[in-house]
């Protein structure tokens, strides 16, 4: 049989434990949960538009990579920062990208150096959709409550700056050499032999205007007195070749 006084341990017990209770459901406040919104959205923004701007368009000048890579890190960024946020996770979120991204991008050969700014662009958005921005304060009897985290705002911040400075890096013609290649149907192919291979490269600059770097002869067609050959050769500052290895002219869609 139970006697008040157990009773009445029993709800000091209960009491302790609601305590704990609120202060592990502590929550931000409204105008915290939008200031952390906006920090996260802005910051990515600002740095996918850097690198987008700055490093990728200045060469490629695909209008419609720079559409992408805006919408798709920004739609990124949101989807992970929600997810983050609920009991689903971030593994369920990470999932569904992949799949919607291997639907959409198995129909296109999308080039290497467009695929490398969609990880990149991806991983800043995990980064800056993740990382905290708030953390909780106070101890139990003391009004736990949410603060910003100038700590984790301060990693967050030096992570977007040394991505920048790393493409930065590499893109800058000073440190690393911009090279493409050319698929070209070649007609004379009595200098394919190796022994006239510097004349068949003088020809090729000659008919091209491109200076040579290296060459290696793909198909050839006796038939058609034609072979494939792929030219290696030095771009000009800002320049790119996207459309090099393009050898049908229904490839070629004016972006």
């Amino acid at each position: 049989m139970i006697s008040m006084q157990d009773l009445d341990e029993f709800s000091i017990a209960d009491e302790g434990l609601f305590d704990v209770q609120a202060i592990t459901d502590a929550v931000m406040t409204t105008s915290q949960s939008i200031t952390e919104l906006c920090i996260r959205f802005f910051l990515n923004l600002i740095v996918c538009w850097i690198l987008v701007q700055f490093f990728y368009y200045r060469k490629s000048r695909r209008r419609d990579y720079y559409f992408t890579f805006m919408v798709f890190s920004s739609a990124m960024l949101m989807l992970l920062y929600i997810m983050g946020n609920v009991e689903v996770g971030v593994g369920l979120t990470l999932g569904l990208f992949a799949i919607f991204g291997v639907i959409r991008y198995r129909t296109e050969t999308v080039p290497i150096r467009e695929m490398t700014y969609l990880f990149v662009i991806i991983a800043l958005a995990a980064i800056n959709g993740l990382a905290p921005v708030y953390k909780l304060v106070g101890a139990a009897g003391t009004n736990p409550h949410y603060e910003l985290f100038t700590g984790g705002v301060a990693i967050m911040l030096l992570s977007n700056l040394l991505v920048v400075l790393l493409i930065w890096v590499l893109e800058s013609r000073k440190l690393l050499r911009h090279t493409s290649t050319k698929l070209i149907l070649y007609d004379r192919i009595e200098l394919i032999v190796p022994e006239k291979r510097a004349e068949l490269i003088a020809d090729i600059e000659k008919r091209t205007g491109l200076k040579v770097d290296n060459l290696e002869v793909g198909h050839v067609d006796f038939l058609k007195d034609a072979a494939f050959i792929k030219v290696y050769y030095t771009l000009d500052k800002d320049q790119t070749g996207s459309i090099d290895t393009l050898t049908r002219a229904k490839d070629f869609v004016e972006q």
